[in-house]
């Protein structure tokens, strides 16, 4: 299980350029983005393939190195194996943030372990690490309507209801990464979870 530790790998999970800058499939792109604007980070280029920022959100907190694979969401596993071994860290001090179209939009789940549902990214990660002993901030982007492909769904832009709340869930869930480095996945699931019930 995942406890506060000095250093994090946070990867956000999506897909490069700017055409699929806004869809629902690279929020994990988007709550990344906002930790890297609180650490005061920049992203660079990394020899993983990927670009990485580091830094720590308050004087004494725990350093993140906040990750974006420059390549396709269902090739994340090896940016993110090469980033673990890079930092020397073990994936149990892995938080992959990814989009979840099984949660309702604007809601949060947190866990550590289990298998990739169905998520492209996430199952990329397991096969490329050996395991699937890492956390998981899931964030809800909803089923399509009706009998709509869920693969479209996600690569399309967020609704425009969904962007007036976008800015808070992005916030919510760069909070909930915030949290589990500091006071780890229970404290963290105890206070998300419940808002979201």
């Amino acid at each position: 299980m995942a406890t506060p530790s000095d250093t994090w790998l946070v990867v956000g999970l999506g897909n490069p350029g700017p055409a699929y800058a806004n869809t629902r499939h690279n929020v994990g792109q988007l709550v990344v983005d906002e930790l890297a604007t609180r650490a005061s980070a920049s992203f660079t280029s990394h020899k993983t393939n990927s670009r990485v920022a580091e830094g720590r959100i308050r004087i004494g907190g725990p350093k993140l190195i906040l990750a974006k694979s420059n390549g396709y969401m269902n090739t994340s596993g090896g940016p993110v194996s090469q980033l673990l071994r890079f930092y020397s860290l073990p994936p149990a001090q892995l938080i992959v943030v990814q989009d979840e179209i099984d949660i309702p939009f604007d809601t949060l789940k947190l866990k550590f372990g289990g298998g990739h549902g169905g998520h492209n990214g996430v199952r990329d990660i397991i096969k490329a690490t050996g395991t699937g002993d890492f956390t998981r901030v899931r964030v809800g982007v909803g089923r399509p309507p009706g009998a709509s492909d869920a693969a479209d769904h996600v690569l399309q832009a967020f609704s425009t209801a969904e962007r007036k709340n976008l800015p808070i869930l992005v916030a919510d869930a760069a909070d909930a990464v915030e949290l589990i480095t500091t006071d780890g996945l229970t404290a963290a699931q105890l206070r998300f979870h419940t808002k979201s019930a």
